[in-house]
């Protein structure tokens, strides 16, 4: 487990709890997240970003999975402000182990950008989904605009240094290659961010 990127979400802990009803992500959170049914897996919770837009009605259980804990801390807060039935697993995600097509569910949200190996996690996630079930995504990454993507590449070692995140990594073509099927996909702020409604790739 990398001790020094938890201590730099550790550190974030504090800012991520604030944002939770005040990000600027709030409306494409509410749209993706609303769609969370069944036994749902969460990967990265970090301060519970997403707990104020799970249907409770449609839920089951939330596995919610990240390996800072001052961020699960603040998580497990947020669940029993929303009433959530959450349970919290400390792990970092390359060394989580569940039982194949497990949840109806998976959720990520801005995780992507700091894994070491993000395809290995992509096709876990594909694994541990029902086959006739869902993968949430809301990531960032390189942009289509050529300053912006030549910033977001000048920028990244210093991002990676700093808060743990990549600025430019090549979000949709990750997924393409991986073992998911996009259904549905929205693009903002010059292709930086995507919304993804995914499932299993069909064998």
């Amino acid at each position: 487990m990398n001790k020094k990127l938890i201590k730099k979400f550790n550190r974030q802990a504090e800012t991520y709890d604030r944002m939770r009803e005040k990000h600027f992500q709030q409306k494409w959170r509410e749209k993706l997240i609303g769609e969370a049914r069944g036994h749902v897996l969460e990967l990265a919770v970090g301060a519970g970003g997403n707990f104020p837009f799970y249907r409770i009605e449609e839920i089951d259980t939330i596995t919610a999975v990240d390996f800072s804990p001052e961020m699960l801390w603040k998580a497990k807060k947020a669940a029993q402000q929303y009433h959530l039935p959450v349970a919290f697993i400390e792990s970092d995600i390359d060394e989580l182990a569940f039982e194949k097509q497990q949840f109806d569910t998976v959720v990520s949200t801005l995780s992507f950008c700091g894994y070491s190996h993000p395809m290995r996690i992509l096709e876990n996630v594909s694994t541990w989904c029902k086959p006739n079930g869902q993968v949430l995504l809301l990531e960032h990454g390189i942009s289509s605009n050529f300053l912006v993507s030549t910033l977001q590449r000048a920028l990244d070692p210093l991002a990676v240094k700093t808060v743990g995140c990549h600025q430019n990594r090549n979000i949709m073509e990750l997924i393409n290659r991986s073992p998911l099927e996009i259904q549905k996909a929205e693009h903002h702020w010059l292709d930086v961010f995507h919304l993804i409604w995914a499932m299993p790739r069909k064998e």
